[in-house]
C-alpha cells in the first residue's frame, strides 16, 4: 500500500501480504509418529475411529500402529481430515483414522499412537520433570500429587522426590534434596503418574 500526504508519502505490506511471505516452520516429519488421542469415536458401518493431531512423524494407511498406555496394536485401514481421505497425515494435521478389530472401549483421550516397528510410544512409570511454582498456597513436601496436563492425558501425578532446588532463570542448582518448594521456586523433581501415562523426553518429542 501507499499514501500521498502534503507531509510526505508512506508506503508497507498489508497484513495479507504480510502472512503469505511467512515461511513454514520445518515439520518434523522425520521422526517416528506420535498422536496423542483427543476423542475416540464408534462410527455405524466404520467401527472404531480415533482422532487426534500428528505431532510428530507420519500416519498413512497400511501402518501397524500401537497404542500406548493400552498396548493394542492394530493396523490402520484409513486416514481421513475434513471428511477427505489423505494419503499422508503430516504433523499438524488433525485426522481421524479408522482401525482394525479394536473397541471403542480399549483405547482413549491421552492414549499416543505410534508406529509399532519404529520407536513405538510406551508407559513412563515414572519421569524427571523440571518444574516452577508460580502460585501455590503453603508449601509442596514430596508426596504431593497434582493432576498434569501433557499432550492431551490429564493424570494426577506425584512428586516422588524433589531432586534438586533450581534457579528458575539459570537452572543452576541451588539445593540438593530440598524438604520442600513455595511459590517462586523451580526444582527438579521425579514423578510417579497415578494411572498408566506416556510420556517422552522433551528433547526427543517437544509436545509429549
Amino acid at each position: 500500500w501507499k499514501v500521498e500526504r502534503k507531509e510526505g508519502n508512506a508506503n508497507g505490506t498489508t497484513l495479507l501480504e504480510a502472512l503469505d511471505s511467512i515461511i513454514p516452520p520445518q515439520r518434523p516429519t522425520n521422526k517416528p509418529l506420535r498422536l496423542p488421542l483427543q476423542d475416540v469415536y464408534k462410527i455405524g458401518g466404520i467401527g472404531t475411529v480415533p482422532v487426534g493431531r500428528v505431532e510428530t512423524g507420519t500416519l498413512k494407511a497400511g501402518m501397524i500402529v500401537t497404542f500406548a498406555p493400552a498396548n493394542v496394536t492394530t493396523e490402520v485401514k484409513s486416514v481421513e481430515m475434513h471428511h477427505e481421505t489423505l494419503v499422508e497425515a503430516l504433523p499438524g494435521d488433525n485426522v481421524g483414522f479408522n482401525i482394525k478389530n479394536v473397541s471403542v472401549k480399549d483405547i482413549r483421550r491421552g492414549n499416543v499412537a505410534g508406529d509399532s516397528k519404529n520407536d513405538p510410544p510406551m508407559e513412563a512409570g515414572s519421569f524427571t520433570a523440571q518444574v516452577i511454582v508460580l502460585n501455590h498456597p503453603g508449601q509442596i513436601n514430596a508426596g504431593y500429587a497434582p493432576v498434569l496436563d501433557c499432550h492431551t492425558a490429564h493424570i494426577a501425578c506425584k512428586f516422588a522426590e524433589l531432586r534438586e532446588k533450581i534457579d528458575r532463570r539459570s537452572g543452576k542448582k541451588l539445593e540438593d534434596n530440598p524438604k520442600f518448594v513455595k511459590s517462586g521456586d523451580a526444582a527438579i523433581v521425579n514423578m510417579v503418574p497415578g494411572k498408566p501415562m506416556c510420556v517422552e523426553s522433551f528433547s526427543d518429542y517437544p509436545p509429549l
